[in-house]
């Protein structure tokens, strides 16, 4: 099974390609503000390292937080639209084995549907102006 693993959370991002428990290609970068705008060429980059296309992602696995809001609001919404147009797995998981737990996770058939972030606190919006 060919996952993509996704970490958006810090300024650093991270992106893995394996194919089962075996990593094929890993990426990080400064990702900072850039993210939206740098993410797609990275998983390009990545996944070409490791002889792969996205066509042939089979499950993607993701952190899920707590972390930056931007930045997990970009990586898992690119998560859930690629699991959705693929028609593959998705798994969020957190803490420090959230990689062994969601690749695990998704060689045993879980599927989440979709990947819901955890900001570690509850998300704080501007009431509308009225």
């Amino acid at each position: 099974m060919i996952i993509l693993t996704i970490r958006t959370d810090q300024p650093e991002a991270e992106l893995g390609v394996y194919d089962g428990t075996r990593q094929l290609a890993y990426k990080t970068w400064p990702a900072g503000r850039e993210l939206a705008t740098t993410f797609h060429r990275a998983m390009d980059e990545v996944l070409g390292r490791a002889g792969e296309t996205v066509q042939d992602v089979q499950g993607i696995a993701c952190f899920k937080g707590p972390g930056s809001f931007t930045g997990l609001r970009i990586g898992l919404s690119v998560a859930n639209a690629l699991a959705y147009g693929l028609g593959v797995p998705v798994v969020a998981r957190q803490n420090p084995q959230w990689l062994e737990r969601g690749i695990a996770d998704l060689l045993a058939g879980r599927d989440d549907v979709a990947a819901v972030p955890e900001y570690g606190s509850p998300v704080h919006t501007t009431p509308p102006k009225r």
